[in-house]
């Protein structure tokens, strides 16, 4: 699917379905409301699937974009860019984290080459799909040209749709790239209009003046371009990666077939604010898994109106937070299949 057709194919939430999930709930053996934020979960994935139980998330596949940043030259980050290339084998190697979380979870991982530096070799899980290797400095031109930053989104569009047609029932979102909470934080300022400062973290742990030099140079980014949020694309061409814009249509294409997305991190989060700006109604099929540790993520959220499921002080990234709040995204559903009525149970009511 093209860009164009996928917004074309994202509609707002089912009232009818929500309706009849919140009838569902008071009619479930349990006090109403005792589930809190599990039960306005399961009423918006009923919206989304557009029917009343919604389709149990599983299976599930956390798909991992990886690419590199030219602004890495600029000092923001304490790793060397070669870390990615290496990560990105680690993942296909089956040794990070978040591939010990999915096994737990019982989550297929995919890893995306959207814009790696180095070239990859190949893994039966790697889809080499490098659009160019590595963005351009965004302090000194533009990261990506509009035509790139199209392709990224599109990308992301063609993954979601491979996974959905696979039979995945939910997706999940997973990045890595050396230097890529540089990107997010001005994505971030940009779509939510906050000042760099405030959507600005540690990334993979950095010191004061570490911080205070990547804030500093997102301005100077930010100041150089001026993008306008009401032209996304125009956004993820100036300050964006590959792997934000690519996740940006990975959580486009979900929408557009109905399946919900969980959004894990502070990349994930900016690439979510992309998305809305390209497709308002796309936050029906968005999942905030978790709070990350990095500010923008919180910032990010807030403005699309989402709550987090879990908040354990993480900002690893990977798609970490995203799988292990699968289970209570499954639970959450779950309910509404299995929890039996007072009627059907012979329990009385108060």
């Amino acid at each position: 699917m093209t860009l164009e057709t996928t917004l074309a194919a994202i509609r707002p939430a089912d009232e009818p379905a929500m309706a009849a999930a919140r009838e569902l709930h008071g009619r479930l053996t349990k006090p109403a409301g005792s589930l809190g934020a599990l039960e306005e979960l399961s009423i918006r994935l009923a919206g989304l699937a557009g029917v009343c139980p919604p389709p149990l998330p599983a299976p599930a596949t956390v798909a991992v974009f990886a690419g590199d940043h030219g602004v890495h030259a600029q000092g923001v980050s304490p790793w060397p860019q070669e870390v990615t290339a290496q990560m990105v084998a680690n993942f296909v190697a089956g040794g990070a984290v978040v591939n010990a979380f999915a096994r737990q979870a019982g989550v297929d991982v995919m890893v995306i080459d959207a814009g790696v530096a180095i070239p990859l070799h190949g893994g039966p899980n790697l889809l080499d799909a490098n659009i160019r290797r590595g963005t351009r400095d965004m302090t000194v031109e533009p990261a990506l040209t509009r035509e790139e930053a199209l392709a990224a989104v599109e990308l992301g569009i063609a993954v979601a749709g491979q996974l959905v047609a696979a039979g995945a029932k939910c997706l999940l979102t997973g990045d890595m790239g050396i230097a890529n909470t540089t990107p997010a934080a001005a994505l971030t300022a940009v779509f939510t209009g906050a000042e760099p400062a405030a959507v600005t973290g540690r990334g993979t742990g950095i010191d004061d003046a570490m911080l205070a030099h990547k804030t500093e140079v997102i301005a100077a980014a930010l100041a150089r371009h001026t993008p306008a949020a009401a032209d996304p694309i125009g956004v993820l061409a100036a300050v964006g990666g590959l792997e934000h814009a690519a996740l940006a249509g990975f959580i486009l294409g979900a929408a557009a077939h109905r399946v919900p997305v969980i959004v894990d991190g502070v990349i994930a989060a900016s690439a979510a604010l992309a998305a809305a700006a390209f497709a308002p109604d796309a936050v029906a099929a968005m999942v905030a898994g978790h709070r990350s540790a990095e500010p923008g993520a919180t910032v990010a959220l807030a403005h699309l109106g989402l709550e987090p499921l879990l908040d354990l002080g993480m900002r690893l990234g990977e798609g970490s937070g995203a799988v292990l709040a699968l289970p209570i995204v499954a639970s959450a559903v779950r309910v509404l299949h299995e929890v039996a009525t007072f009627d059907s149970a012979g329990v009385s009511e108060k």
